[in-house]
């Protein structure tokens, strides 16, 4: 089993990381959150996970590289889950941080994770039910400071909601719009729902 590589960043794109080590490239597939860790870093250090399929015409040998212990964590927890395939975990992933993420289980928002492209409502709340336990339990949590109390999250669900939803009619991606948009409420949670959306039409990218 391989653990993690290190080696130099021969290739990058926002889902796929090519680390040469010993002569060897390794293509490794990752989230966006990894892809920001090491964009412009080299050496790197990958943790990984493989995926190994077996049984039909062809095998087929899969990396998964993480620039955590923590987002790998996540992302084998993720794919426990029932109708959480391989994509959607890496696409869960790329668009909350894993401390994002764990706050998210955690504290039961399943409207967040409604925003992750392919996600609906029962697949997040089955990813909530099922991995709410286990995420405290790991010690993910700790790791990643997050806490499960009632009313951690500081933000005014009505205001973010509201301005989600501007900024997707506007032509934005929802999971990237509430990121940005959770982001600014946290550090100004009094502001109204318009000056949000024009704060968040300069920060996204």
């Amino acid at each position: 089993m391989i653990e993690y590589i290190r080696g130099e960043l021969a290739d990058l794109t926002p889902a796929l990381a090519v680390v040469e080590a010993q002569g060897v490239g390794y293509a490794l597939n990752i989230s966006l959150n990894t892809y920001s860790a090491i964009q412009g870093r080299t050496p790197v250090k990958l943790y990984v996970h493989e995926a190994i399929m077996t049984g039909g015409r062809d095998d087929s040998y899969t990396l998964y590289g993480f620039a955590s212990r923590q987002e790998r964590s996540l992302y084998r927890l993720l794919i426990t889950v029932s109708g959480v395939g391989a994509n959607t975990a890496r696409m869960i992933l790329s668009s909350l941080t894993p401390a994002e993420l764990c706050n998210v289980i955690a504290n039961g928002d399943e409207k967040m994770l409604k925003t992750v492209r392919g996600i609906g409502l029962r697949t997040a709340q089955r990813i909530i039910v099922d991995l709410k336990d286990k995420i405290m339990q790991s010690g993910i949590a700790d790791e990643l400071h997050v806490s499960s109390q009632p009313g951690t999250p500081a933000v005014n669900t009505a205001i973010k909601d509201e301005a989600v939803s501007a900024l997707t009619m506007l032509g934005f991606s929802p999971a990237p719009s509430a990121k940005v948009v959770v982001s600014i409420l946290t550090d100004q949670p009094d502001l109204p729902v318009e000056q949000v959306v024009k704060l968040a039409l300069k920060m996204i990218k």
